[in-house]
């Protein structure tokens, strides 16, 4: 593994195991979330969930069926309730939907028990990702790139207001984590959960 914890780092989260904040990872579809989020989980020793996995398991649906028979603005509150269920609790790594931040109670409602940190990416790099994923449901367009570019002008005021920001263009996705990793340790010292004596 190109990455380790160190035997003090290793304390420190044992210490603090029973309120350590939550990682939370927003930014567009394409960045990096699940990967990146994955790599975090097993280097942190703390378990991952989706909210996107979360909706489809509540709902026994698919995210595309979703928008396809009931549109966005369905989804988005279904999403909110996934945020919900995530936010009570601790020790995870969160992997949100794209455009989770939309809603700005969303983002405070990640904050009350995690550190949010959005991955942005080129949109040329994102087009390279996914562009050609037939179950992106707002890239279903003429123009996929255009509609990237489009997107993510409508929402860097919303990204914006994660508490770290990075970008994962021309990097790989190991560095992202240790990157994160490291703000983690210094920051979850002066992290006051929600609830502290849950």
């Amino acid at each position: 593994m190109p990455f380790h914890i160190s035997v003090i780092e290793v304390i420190q989260l044992n210490r603090t195991s029973k309120n350590k904040p939550n990682i939370v990872l927003v930014g567009f579809m394409g960045t990096g979330k699940t990967s990146v989020g994955k790599r975090l989980s097993s280097l942190m020793r703390m378990r991952y969930i989706d909210t996107d996995s979360v909706i489809e398991r509540d709902n026994e649906r698919a995210i595309s069926d979703i928008f396809e028979k009931d549109g966005e603005s369905v989804f988005r509150q279904l999403e909110s309730e996934a945020v919900e269920q995530v936010s009570d609790l601790y020790n995870f790594v969160i992997s949100t939907g794209g455009g989770v931040v939309l809603k700005e109670e969303n983002v405070a409602t990640l904050k009350e028990n995690g550190i949010v940190f959005c991955l942005t990416a080129s949109p040329e790099e994102i087009y390279e990702r996914i562009g050609h994923q037939t179950h992106r449901p707002l890239l279903q367009t003429p123009n996929p790139l255009e509609t990237i570019r489009t997107m993510l002008d409508e929402r860097a005021p919303y990204y914006a207001k994660a508490d770290y920001t990075m970008d994962t263009t021309g990097r790989s996705f190991d560095e992202i984590v240790v990157h994160i990793k490291n703000i983690y340790f210094r920051k979850m010292k002066t992290f006051v959960p929600k609830n502290p004596d849950v």
